[in-house]
């Protein structure tokens, strides 16, 4: 099983971009999808996520209302679009999955069993 991060890159601060995570080696469907990232000098953190196949998206309050995170079953993918990016939104990001997350946990790096290898956002002021 492999989850492949892309679409990172250099930003200008109010610029946008999309993340892509493209899933391998068995079907994620029914799993939470989520995507999490990691500041300089600081953990990994929940951005935003989708739990199970419900279809109901949860997201940081930090990002809230300007990212949109998606999911495309047939092809075994998802997305994290980012609007209005800001220099504190400079980090590693990373695609997760798994089936067993429970909702109060979802925001836990502990609840996901695969992880993508991350792919670097910079915006810059």
């Amino acid at each position: 099983v492999q989850l492949q991060a892309s679409g990172g890159g250099l930003v200008q601060a109010g610029g946008s971009l999309r993340l892509s995570c493209a899933a391998s080696g068995r079907t994620f469907r029914s799993d939470t999808i989520s995507w999490f990232r990691q500041g300089p000098g600081k953990e990994r953190e929940f951005v935003a996520g989708i739990f199970r196949s419900y279809g109901r998206s949860y997201y940081a309050d930090s990002v809230k209302g300007r990212f949109t995170v998606s999911r495309d079953n047939a092809k075994n993918m998802w997305f994290l679009q980012m609007n209005s990016l800001t220099p504190e939104d400079t980090a590693v990001y990373y695609c997760a999955a798994s089936g067993r997350v429970i909702l109060s946990a979802m925001r836990s790096r502990d609840s996901y069993d695969y992880w993508g290898q991350g792919t670097l956002v910079t915006v810059s002021s």
